[in-house]
């Protein structure tokens, strides 16, 4: 099955806690604090690998997580890091952050590798805390919580030429003539359901990959019939060699079949709409009279665009157009899809303090709160006194001053009660 498109919620590891111990060895009655740090989070990671094809796997599995860190140990053993989690992706997967809509990242190399979502950092033992005059710390840090977000993934074939034209008229026969591909070739409508790509070698020692795209209709760039999926696949290509059938076997006009196309072209993208273009008459064989083709040779002499008569069963035209091709993408330079990229990184955690009265009780709020809480060993005196001196230096009993607070209100922080005093 071919997918192109996915959807995936992404949480990269928890660093561990730091550890609260005390070193316990014969003939040493008062050992210090020996608790170790928590280890790292594990990272996540998006990776080419060039055997991939579809987006499949993201299809069927949808949530990624990266180890969490260990907890740091006694006798300042310190957590092991979590391991890295790598997504291995088609080349030319696009990553974007789903909330935001974002770009995180563009596998357009082969080699690319991209950081998506950092590994929380791992908490601190109690060791890191002794001091000359606090010789025995009883609290540690926690580990910091890894980012965690949903990405769209979106697979967008890495070609050098894209064939465009209306459903049955020689996209994948050309294809198939032309390179070691085997598409499916069958005499309806929509045989080609996802891109195919073959590798063309007209010219010794000069190579181009060729993508047969779906065939499109009036109203793509709206998504009718599989419109967004042909537009996808074509936005890297360099040159789009538009296939048309001059034999009006199926009552077509090849003109106003160009003319629908590249106005879908330039409804989906400007940039699209600029790129170099070569037209193959196609279904040359089925004409009686080729008169009848002259005013559409015209035509495109008219808007100097390359046109060449072909036929994908006798072969007439082809070499010459692909001989063609091959030297123009010489003179074309590879497409940048994103200008002056500058990658999206998820915000940093809302660090912020919040304050509020609720029920006459003074509620304070907030990410440093949570965190200075869980490090907080309430059964312990100097961890309590810890505990105040941190909220005074992060500026709490200042703003709670400014909100009119008085001895003996009630201060409540995330779920616990104080009594407030001077």
């Amino acid at each position: 099955m071919f997918i192109d498109h996915a959807k995936v919620q992404i949480t990269a590891g928890n660093g561990g806690s730091g550890a609260v111990s005390f070193r316990r060895e014969a003939f040493v009655p008062e050992g210090g604090p020996d608790g170790g740090n928590g280890g790292r989070g594990g990272s996540i990671y998006a990776e080419v690998d060039t055997g991939m094809h579809t987006l499949m796997d993201f299809h069927y599995k949808r949530k990624y997580k990266a180890e969490d860190g260990a907890n740091g140990q006694r006798k300042n053993m310190h957590g092991k890091s979590g391991q890295d989690l790598t997504l291995y992706l088609p080349q030319g997967t696009v990553i974007y952050e789903k909330e935001t809509g974002k770009l995180l990242a563009d596998l357009s190399e082969a080699k690319d590798r991209k950081l998506l979502a950092k590994g929380g950092k791992g908490g601190r033992g109690n060791a890191t805390f002794k001091t000359s005059v606090r010789r025995a710390p009883d609290f540690a840090t926690p580990g910091e919580f890894g980012q965690s977000f949903e990405v769209i993934l979106e697979l967008k074939s890495i070609a050098d030429v894209g064939l465009v034209g209306f459903p049955n008229v020689g996209k994948s026969s050309l294809l198939a003539r032309i390179t070691k591909a085997k598409p499916k070739v069958a005499d309806y409508h929509f045989t080609t359901l996802y891109p195919n790509l073959g590798v063309v070698e007209e010219i010794a020692g000069k190579s181009f990959i060729m993508a047969d795209i779906p065939g499109i209709i009036e109203g793509a760039a709206d998504g009718v019939g599989l419109g967004l999926d042909f537009l996808r696949h074509v936005e890297r290509t360099r040159l789009i060699l538009h296939v048309l059938d001059v034999s009006g076997s199926e009552g077509r006009d090849p003109i106003e079949d160009y003319e629908i196309i590249e106005g879908e072209i330039e409804r989906f993208s400007d940039r699209l709409a600029e790129r170099e273009q070569v037209v193959l008459l196609n279904k040359a064989d089925l004409v009686y009279d080729r008169s009848d083709i002259q005013p559409v040779i015209d035509y495109f002499e008219a808007k100097k665009i390359p046109a060449f008569v072909t036929s994908t069963v006798t072969g007439e035209g082809i070499s010459p157009a692909m001989a063609f091709i091959t030297t123009k993408l010489d003179q074309i330079e590879p497409i940048e899809m994103f200008d002056e990229v500058d990658y999206y990184e998820p915000e940093a955690p809302d660090d912020n303090i919040y304050y509020t009265i609720e029920d006459d009780e003074y509620v304070v709020e907030g990410r440093p709160i949570d965190r200075l809480l869980r490090s907080t060993n309430f059964e312990s005196y100097s961890s309590r006194i810890r505990f105040q001196n941190r909220l005074n230096k992060m500026g709490v009993y200042d703003e709670l001053r400014q909100l009119g607070i008085q001895d003996g209100d009630t201060v409540r922080v995330a779920g616990y009660a104080f009594e407030y005093t001077e």
